[in-house]
């Protein structure tokens, strides 16, 4: 059932913008770019924008998989923009980051799932922009060990791959998707390329019990994962799964403190925490 109390005081933001966010949009659209921030609604965008910083969404923004939280749009994906990678590497010089997150929309339509295009983007940063760290936020890609090994060699600082929510909701909230599969995901990163960080994430809301919840968290750290990140579900449209409760700060807090005890390197947790939010901070939150 949907959760219809009025939203709660610390999920309200006031939408701002100023000549820094127009300045990123700006030079977004020049490039030809998708950014997951505007493509899923993110409701950090803004705050992302005038740190004069962006997720940036590569492959399309049309994706083949249906699963029923998520904003991005199903469809038939467009064709590889083979000028992206370049694209992407110049849009991250002139915008003058340190730190930069790629994510993609799921492609199965791609032997690879697109991990070539994933590994041309980071070493097309790495040409440009030696300095800058790069995180990539991947698919499960459908569990090609192939396509895994392309991702290890191009080598981002960070690997992520969310979990999403807790496994007796998958058939709900990610029916073409599998829990085992998006943990060897993981694994198989850590072991392949053990200077990789690995990371992951988990929306809450969605009616999981907090036993399930610590069960994930113990099966990431088991399968290698370093950083977390613990944040709301807030359903799109009536078209999306509902969301059945909002969970205070403080019990965001609370997760946050089981999962350090786990052993997790790092642990974004928040009403307003998503995968890519304050990244960098995460990342250099211990080495």
């Amino acid at each position: 059932m949907e959760h219809n109390e009025r939203k709660p005081e610390w999920l309200r933001i006031k939408i701002q913008t100023n000549n820094k966010v127009r300045e990123v949009e700006e030079l977004l659209d020049t490039l030809n770019l998708n950014t997951v921030c505007r493509e899923a609604r993110c409701p950090n965008r803004c705050e992302c924008y005038s740190k004069k910083t962006a997720t940036f969404m590569i492959m399309g923004s049309i994706c083949t998989r249906g699963c029923t939280f998520c904003n991005v749009r199903g469809g038939k994906p467009e064709l590889l923009n083979r000028e992206e990678p370049v694209n992407i590497a110049m849009a991250v010089e002139r915008l003058g980051l340190k730190y930069v997150v790629v994510t993609s929309v799921t492609r199965d339509d791609l032997d690879d799932g697109g991990a070539d295009h994933f590994g041309r983007v980071v070493e097309e940063i790495r040409r440009t922009t030696p300095d800058v760290r790069v995180e990539i936020l991947i698919s499960d890609l459908r569990g090609s060990k192939v396509a895994i090994e392309r991702i290890a060699h191009a080598a981002p600082e960070v690997l992520n791959h969310n979990i999403e929510t807790v496994p007796r909701l998958y058939s709900t909230v990610r029916p073409d998707a599998d829990y085992r599969r998006s943990l060897e995901v993981i694994r198989s990163i850590k072991e392949m390329n053990p200077k990789i960080k690995t990371k992951s994430g988990i929306m809450l809301g969605l009616g999981e019990t907090q036993e399930e919840v610590l069960e994930v968290f113990k099966d990431l750290r088991e399968h290698g994962c370093d950083l977390l990140t613990v944040g709301q579900y807030l359903r799109p449209s009536r078209e999306h799964t509902p969301m059945e409760r909002y969970i205070s700060p403080e019990e965001f807090s609370w997760y946050r403190e089981r999962a350090l005890e786990m052993g997790f390197q790092g642990v974004a947790s928040g009403p307003l925490v998503r995968s890519s939010y304050n990244a960098w901070e995460l990342y250099s939150s211990k080495d």
